[in-house]
């Protein structure tokens, strides 16, 4: 099977940083899901707000990760593209993809939607990108997700804070720029039953993605070095991922409070910190997943260099 790779990854966040603090009516809607106001327990730190439109949200990351990996890009070949809410309906969707695809320097990549992952859709689209690119169909993906907050009254949810930002990466056939992971497996479960929003996580459907991954990896879990989750409430994924079986060291929290929950892009958020950190071992496995109701998506990533 042809090897595939994630590299280049890139993200964006809103330009301006706003304390918890400073968000309209926070204690009011903590008061209504019944959650105390204790930040810290909570990991309430900052959010990123932006002016920018989510076509300059996509082409600033897309360009971070073009210049990352030095190609051209005509060597791009396809565009998955990942929102949990596109703009408008079919009449808008042609010029807003356009808008990306020219700002990209893409004219003639074929492209792809994804939305009704909710934020899952980003690692929805990395299996995606990476079915394409290991049937030979593409050789090289873009991978763009990319998100704002659409009312300022939604920034805070009963289960994170939300920020708003973009993230990619390239999912090809060769490597580029470093660091880069092989894409070891991917896998998804769902329960049909429970994807309404307002049912609870559930750490079942994380125990089957974990399965199916680390089979495909010839690896128990203990061996992944890191997981790097969704930067829900700090309790919430704490508990919903120790419940899946992983230990508190494999746990990535840190931006739960530096950055907030930026939609589908926090998985990638946290490994492109993680690297620039210094903490990705070369030949470590690492896993990139999110959870949401009714919903569980992972990828089994080892780092090569």
């Amino acid at each position: 099977m042809t090897p595939v790779y994630l590299s280049a990854s890139a993200y964006v966040l809103g330009e301006t940083e706003v304390d918890h603090s400073a968000l309209p009516d926070l204690a009011e809607r903590a008061r209504a899901y019944r959650m105390p106001v204790v930040p810290h327990l909570w990991g309430w730190g900052s959010v990123w707000r932006t002016d920018r439109t989510l076509v300059e949200l996509a082409v600033d990351t897309g360009r971070a990760t073009l210049r990352a990996a030095g190609i051209d890009p005509a060597a791009v070949s396809a565009l998955v593209l990942c929102s949990t809410r596109f703009p408008g309906g079919p009449n808008e969707h042609g010029p807003f993809v356009g808008a990306i695809t020219d700002g990209l320097g893409l004219p003639e990549a074929a492209y792809t939607g994804l939305t009704l992952n909710r934020c899952t859709t980003l690692l929805t689209g990395i299996d995606l990108a990476t079915a394409l690119v290991a049937s030979g169909r593409h050789r090289t993906v873009l991978v763009i997700t990319t998100d704002r907050v659409a009312d300022e009254a939604d920034r805070m949810e009963q289960f994170a804070l939300f920020s708003d930002g973009a993230a990619s990466c390239l999912v090809a056939a060769d490597p580029y720029g470093t660091p880069v992971y092989e894409i070891v497996s991917c896998a998804s479960a769902q329960d049909n039953t429970n994807l309404d929003p307002s049912r609870e996580i559930s750490s079942d459907l994380a125990r089957v993605v974990n399965e199916s991954l680390l089979k495909a990896g010839g690896l128990a879990l203990p061996e992944v070095e890191g997981l790097l989750h969704a930067n829900l409430f700090l309790p919430i994924v704490t508990m919903k991922e120790r419940q899946a079986g992983f230990s508190a060291g494999q746990l990535d929290t840190g931006n739960v409070t530096r950055v907030g929950h930026c939609f589908g892009a926090d998985p990638l958020i946290n490994l492109v910190d993680r690297a620039a950190a210094g903490r990705v071992t070369a030949g470590a496995a690492y896993i990139l997943a999110v959870s949401v109701a009714g919903a569980r998506h992972g990828i089994l990533l080892r780092a090569r260099r």
